[in-house]
């Protein structure tokens, strides 16, 4: 299959005629072309000195909010209530922190300075957020991603300190839980999102949901933490209708 060259018109091809989760290449990072990849099940992934690539990977790596999996240790340091847990305050430097994390398997980061400033303008304008861990009033993890209807499309997520990542996204999901927005995009494979719950559907059964997500309204703007972090805290991220969790 071909791998098509993308040109100033606002569109995109069929995801069905991606090959190898590469659909296209070329374009632009303008807000109104990345809102259209997402809603089409499209994102931007490309490394330094490369040109624009547009990829939709088939599995595709997924959650619904009520699949999260808070194992035995996971639970009890969300008790401990390590970090103080913010959302949309620092969104340039989770960003920045994202980019200059190690990956295994990664020579250097795909978060060029063109996506980066491409994902502050989302943010700017009330699409992209990021959740927060903090210690002392230091970032120490946190991710990122693109909120559209009821779907969330997680991006990129770090940790400089023992399980700050992982109850950052586990206090995201129960907060976009809350908030109706109930279909996790994880993109691709990886152990530690399967450890939290994710898993692989063949890509034309995420287009199905994405559709159905993108019936429901956006909520847009800057967003701040309505969940009770300290219940949800003394429950070891637990949902409040869930039975007790063996200890």
């Amino acid at each position: 299959m071909p791998v098509f060259r993308l040109d100033k018109r606002l569109i995109f091809p069929s995801v069905d005629l991606a090959e190898d989760g590469l659909l296209a290449v070329g374009g632009d990072l303008t807000p109104q072309r990345l809102l259209l990849g997402y809603s089409k099940g499209i994102f931007p992934w490309y490394g330094p000195k490369l040109p624009i690539l547009w990829h939709s990977p088939d599995p595709r790596m997924v959650m619904e909010t009520r699949d999260l999996v808070i194992n035995r240790s996971l639970r009890k340091a969300i008790r401990r209530k390590p970090y103080e847990l913010r959302v949309d305050t620092a969104f340039a430097d989770v960003l920045a922190a994202c980019a200059q994390t190690p990956r295994p398997g990664q020579d250097g980061t795909w978060l060029v300075p063109d996506m980066m400033a491409a994902y502050k303008r989302l943010h700017e304008l009330g699409f992209a957020h990021s959740f927060e861990a903090w210690k002392d009033d230091a970032l120490v993890g946190g991710l990122y991603g693109v909120s559209l209807g009821a779907c969330f499309f997680g991006e990129s997520m770090f940790a400089h300190a023992p399980d700050a990542s992982k109850i950052a996204f586990a206090a995201s999901v129960a907060q976009l839980d809350a908030w109706d927005i109930t279909l996790v995009d994880c993109q691709v494979h990886t152990d530690h999102l399967a450890r939290l719950g994710a898993y692989e559907i063949p890509r034309a059964e995420f287009i199905a949901r994405l559709e159905q997500a993108l019936d429901a309204p956006t909520r847009r703007g800057t967003w701040r933490f309505e969940l009770d972090l300290d219940a949800w805290a003394a429950r070891g991220g637990d949902w409040p209708d869930a039975p007790p969790a063996a200890e």
